[in-house]
């Protein structure tokens, strides 16, 4: 019996392992793009963290190095695929950046979204709570909530608007597509990177803590949605993807008592993380290192913004995962937690 054929970019980072992971465990057959040197590794270290039989799964994997930024390749590429799931993105918020964001996340998904016009293959794409609008009101953003051009945006965010906009405008020439707007993702995987370096800051035995208030959803439920959502062909619309609301204090200080260590206590100024982030510019630009702190990222962490996922959980009844789970799990990577 044929198994239907699926493809996946950015099937190396936190969504695409996980998401590789779910579609094996239900029969697909995964074609995956990577790069030639990617580094897989981190797959392995995925799947060790839900099955014992990491090598059979791992050797089902068909992968495919490409670059997304090549048309003629995504082309072959997705032949004789069921379904396309685009979770390839550059996640940054340093502004030296700008142009590699620009050209992977919205050329790329350009060349995706024709891609599959040109094939007529479903496609999922994962885009992000940042290119929502912003609530006049406290009441929490929804999927109607329509992005505003301000100068507080960053460029990431703005990179993704534009990504989405490539994909609503495919949709207009008749692709079949669903959108998924996941919160900050919470999921084990590379500890450089993404929210996964709270954790590593919060062991490392972070002071600061901050007000801002952001959503928070696992990655499990991020990959189960979108493959919900493709199965029921939820085509031409959006959907936010988020567990809860919670303040960065609050998320520190899960992360904290999971891992046994000492709670963030003081509590940072608006003044500190502005003279924090130029200063860490100055040394990153002397030592070539990518910052630790930006503009952006300072700027967010006095922001309170809450969002609804009341649109999945009504149309499916989905329950999402606890962040208290989903911490206990990314906190399992660790050595003394595991």
């Amino acid at each position: 019996m044929n198994r239907p054929v699926v493809f996946i970019t950015g099937a190396t980072g936190l969504v695409g392992s996980h998401l590789l992971f779910d579609l094996l465990q239900n029969g697909y057959h995964v074609r995956a793009l990577k790069r030639p040197n990617s580094n897989i590794l981190q797959v392995r270290k995925t799947f060790d963290l839900y099955t014992d039989d990491t090598d059979t799964l791992f050797q089902q994997i068909e992968w495919i190095d490409g670059e997304l930024l090549d048309f003629s390749s995504m082309i072959e590429a997705i032949e004789g695929c069921s379904q396309v799931y685009h979770a390839a993105a550059v996640v940054s918020f340093n502004r030296a950046d700008k142009a590699e964001m620009m050209r992977i996340n919205v050329e790329g998904t350009a060349n995706m979204v024709n891609a599959c016009i040109y094939k007529t293959i479903p496609l999922c794409h994962v885009s992000s709570i940042a290119t929502l609008g912003r609530s006049e009101t406290n009441e929490a953003i929804n999927e109607n909530d329509l992005w505003q051009t301000d100068r507080e945006r960053s460029d990431y965010s703005r990179s993704k608007y534009k990504a989405e906009m490539e994909v609503w405008r495919g949709i207009a020439e008749g692709l079949e597509a669903v959108i998924v707007n996941p919160a900050v993702i919470l999921g084990p995987g590379d500890q450089t990177k993404g929210s996964a370096k709270f954790f590593s800051q919060v062991r490392r035995g972070l002071r600061f803590h901050t007000p801002g208030i952001t959503a928070f959803v696992d990655v499990r439920d991020v990959t189960r949605c979108m493959m919900l959502l493709m199965e029921h062909e939820r085509y031409g619309e959006r959907f936010i993807l988020t567990a809860a609301d919670l303040s960065y204090r609050e998320l520190f200080n899960l992360i904290a008592d999971t891992l046994k260590v000492k709670r963030p206590t003081i509590a940072a100024q608006p003044w500190m993380l502005n003279a924090g982030y130029r200063l860490v510019w100055f040394t990153t630009a002397l030592t070539g290192k990518s910052p630790v702190l930006t503009k952006e990222t300072a700027r967010s962490a006095f922001q309170q913004i809450r969002f609804s996922n009341e649109k999945i959980t009504k149309a499916f009844g989905y329950r999402f995962i606890s962040l208290e789970s989903s911490i206990e799990n990314v906190c399992r990577q660790f050595p003394e937690n595991n």
